[in-house]
């Protein structure tokens, strides 16, 4: 059993589903997020309020899965982020589990 953490910007959410479907993963768990860069500080001048740094639209998936799951998933993200062109690619990480109840 595998915990797998995967973090989007929200053009990619319905995307994110596809893969997930596609790789056999068929419970997870969403939530918006903001999501944050380190920005250069003439950006944050040019806004309304150059106090605020607002964040982008970004979705947290997770799910505990086996491991050929994630290992498709894996597979499939890699793919879809050297064919996509784009500096916000999707994000991933796998976490072994110890113990479930």
């Amino acid at each position: 059993m595998k915990m797998i953490i995967v973090t989007t910007v929200e053009e990619y959410k319905s995307q994110v589903f596809k893969l997930f479907k596609q790789a056999g993963v068929e419970s997870f768990s969403e939530s918006d997020i903001d999501g944050y860069k380190s920005a250069a500080p003439l950006m944050y001048t040019s806004s309304w309020f150059p106090s605020e740094k607002g964040g982008a639209a970004s979705n947290m998936f997770f799910s505990f899965t086996e491991e050929e799951k994630v290992t498709e998933l894996f597979k499939l993200l890699k793919q879809f982020n050297e064919e996509s062109e784009t500096t916000n690619p999707i994000r991933a990480v796998e976490i072994p589990i110890e113990r479930t109840v």
